[in-house]
């Protein structure tokens, strides 16, 4: 293993009406917030009036940023940023799902550093302050809500990034698989493959650390455990509160260390492309592309492969071809895509979208790719 620092200063708080304890954390902060909200979906539901009776009680004074879209876009942080300055925000908390939180994290780091959004992002300039954020997760998914990455896209430059900061960490996260009940199956269904990938990029992360491989694979088997029971029984909360955890745990950390990097990530740079162009929900983009790009790289690391396999399955004797069938099986019994034309798109756009990939180069940290990996991978898709 190569050296490494653990370090996650996230509370996270998880289970039923963990959202009372929110004031308890806050108020030391003072006493006025900026909430961070999606389309609506959390006001029908109630969520929102449960936060906003909590700040009443607690007199904390609040003011409203909505409508964060799925694929977050940086004209909402430049927006939302502005606000929080405006208005001498004290704190900021984020309720929804990974794209509001996403969007927060920036927030936070913009504000407080009175600097250019994108140019945080493209690491052009560095924060030296941060907004204190708090989270309160309603979609599992991501595992924003205990790490300090945040992933935004613009359509200006055409491009899709993330970015890691540890300013970006949420103060606390309160995380209440009830909030999740309501989530339709196909946002379910994005989620499973989301945190999926979370656990292949860990595990295809430089370095040799075989107890974060069995981790990886454990987080990947626990989903492969849950998923079909939890499709056929939406409202189930143990199963909500499975996924929950299982998202957390893809990426706060704990699945990474003893590696050079944190994990590959090739994979999501890829991904990213195609909902910056399409708007495709970003757990379709990952069924998609990541059956494909194993498939071209099995010539390269080959042993990476046939490990994941032999780990999965406890087979000694496991074919790289057949470990890429797991997943290919797995994702298509979630009813998810493996292919572009599931999606609605033709040969035409697979044109522009290799076009988009070799002008901005995505690859990995761990496993570089070219040009002549995005040509076999376009074929494969």
């Amino acid at each position: 293993m190569v050296n490494f620092v653990a370090y996650n200063p996230v509370k996270l708080y998880f289970g039923k009406k963990v959202i009372e304890k929110l004031p308890g954390e806050i108020i030391p902060y003072g006493k006025k917030a900026l909430i961070i909200t999606g389309k609506g979906s959390i006001k029908k539901l109630g969520y929102y009036d449960e936060l906003t009776n909590l700040l009443d009680k607690s007199g904390i004074e609040y003011i409203e940023y909505a409508g964060i879209k799925p694929n977050p876009v940086v004209e909402d942080v430049e927006k939302a940023a502005e606000l929080a300055q405006k208005e001498n925000i004290d704190f900021i908390i984020a309720m929804g799902g990974g794209s509001v939180i996403d969007t927060a994290k920036v927030v936070s780091i913009t504000a407080g550093s009175d600097l250019p959004a994108w140019k945080l992002m493209k690491k052009e300039v560095s924060p030296t302050a941060a907004i204190p954020l708090f989270s309160i997760l309603t979609l599992a998914a991501t595992g924003t809500e205990m790490n300090a990455a945040a992933v935004i896209q613009n359509h200006k430059t055409q491009e899709k990034i993330g970015l890691f900061h540890p300013l970006m960490y949420p103060k606390a996260s309160f995380l209440d698989p009830s909030y999740t009940i309501s989530v339709p199956k196909d946002p379910t269904v994005n989620g499973i493959i989301d945190l999926t990938a979370h656990s292949l990029e860990a595990f295809f992360g430089d370095g040799d650390a075989p107890l974060s491989d069995r981790l990886a694979v454990a987080n990947i088997l626990e989903a492969f455990d849950y998923s079909n029971d939890l499709l056929k029984d939406l409202t189930n909360y143990d199963l909500r509160a499975r996924m929950m955890w299982n998202a957390t745990i893809a990426e706060n950390g704990t699945i990474m260390h003893g590696r050079a990097a944190t994990g590959d990530w090739g994979t999501h740079a890829l991904a990213h492309h195609i909902s910056l162009l399409w708007d495709t929900p970003h757990g379709q983009t990952l069924s998609i592309v990541f059956p494909a790009w194993m498939k071209v790289m099995k010539e390269e690391i080959p042993h990476r492969i046939v490990k994941l396999g032999q780990l999965l399955t406890g087979q000694k004797e496991i074919s790289a071809d057949d470990t890429i069938a797991i997943f290919e099986m797995f994702f298509k019994a979630l009813g998810a895509p493996l292919k572009m034309s599931e999606i609605g798109l033709n040969d035409k756009d697979k044109k522009e979208l290799l076009h988009l990939w070799k002008q901005n180069k995505p690859t990995g940290l761990n496993i570089k790719m070219n040009e002549n990996h995005y040509e076999k991978i376009i074929e494969l898709i």
